[in-house]
């Protein structure tokens, strides 16, 4: 079914994407190679990588094709999970007006839809869960969208209800495994702190400054709410929505 690919002009654009980033990357670790010395008190993730290639005592070894995969990540990371989080908050505070009217008032907050799966991890060595064995270098997936539709967990589960979560006692930040959107332990989403503000603050500048309506016509039962598949959940369908200054 290769042929499939070049019918659809997939494996082109892949090409072409990789080759851009490829470029964009080599110019990033060329600027931070050309720069040492006159930021040697301010370096970043970049320098460090590049010190621990250069120094090859380390335990770690370094391609550069390894530190471009890092400043992937971290890219991909840092800005896909954000505005995709916004695009679903928005998509829930649309079909949910009384909660945005709520969240307008500041009585409630945002409301993190879950991605389908943590990044996958690997077990260490042989183990026991819950009964079950699990032998080293097992691939795990956690199945975070289930644990957030869980009844014995959650209360109407289905139910958009971001009021749920005033005076709750449950942390999202790794601590209780009822929500875990930046995930828990030494894989843990490591810029949580930004994530959060980023959030926060773009989601309540886009509630305080606007009140946002579906196109005429359009009702919520309307949208298409369909996901793509992926570690990140985008939309199939771009949401298409009506903005008015709040205080006119």
């Amino acid at each position: 079914m290769e042929f499939v690919h070049s019918l659809t002009g997939m494996k082109s654009k892949l090409r072409y994407t990789f080759r851009r980033f490829d470029q964009f990357f080599d110019e990033v670790i060329t600027e931070h190679r050309n720069s040492k010395g006159e930021q040697e008190e301010k370096k970043d993730l970049v320098d460090i990588l590049l010190d621990i290639q250069k120094d090859g005592s380390s335990e770690i070894s370094l391609t550069m094709d390894n530190i471009k995969a890092v400043i992937l990540d971290m890219f991909a990371a840092g800005t896909d999970t954000t505005f995709i989080t916004l695009d679903w908050a928005m998509t829930e505070l649309i079909m949910n007006p009384n909660a945005m009217e709520k969240a307008q008032d500041e009585r409630s907050s945002g409301y993190i839809l879950p991605a389908p799966v943590l990044v996958p991890r690997e077990s260490l060595e042989d183990v026991i869960i819950d009964g079950y064995n699990i032998p080293a270098k097992t691939r795990i997936y956690v199945n975070v969208w289930g644990m957030g539709r869980d009844p014995e967990l959650w209360g109407n589960p289905e139910t958009f209800e971001p009021e749920r979560f005033i005076g709750s006692g449950i942390d999202f930040k790794g601590q209780d495994f009822e929500l875990i959107p930046f995930g828990a332990g030494r894989r843990s989403c490591p810029a949580i702190t930004f994530g959060i503000a980023a959030i926060e603050i773009a989601l309540a500048q886009l509630l305080h400054s606007f009140d946002w309506k579906l196109p005429p016509g359009l009702e919520a039962k309307d949208v298409d709410n369909t996901e793509a598949f992926g570690i990140s959940m985008h939309r199939t369908v771009p949401l298409h929505v009506v903005a008015k200054p709040h205080f006119d």
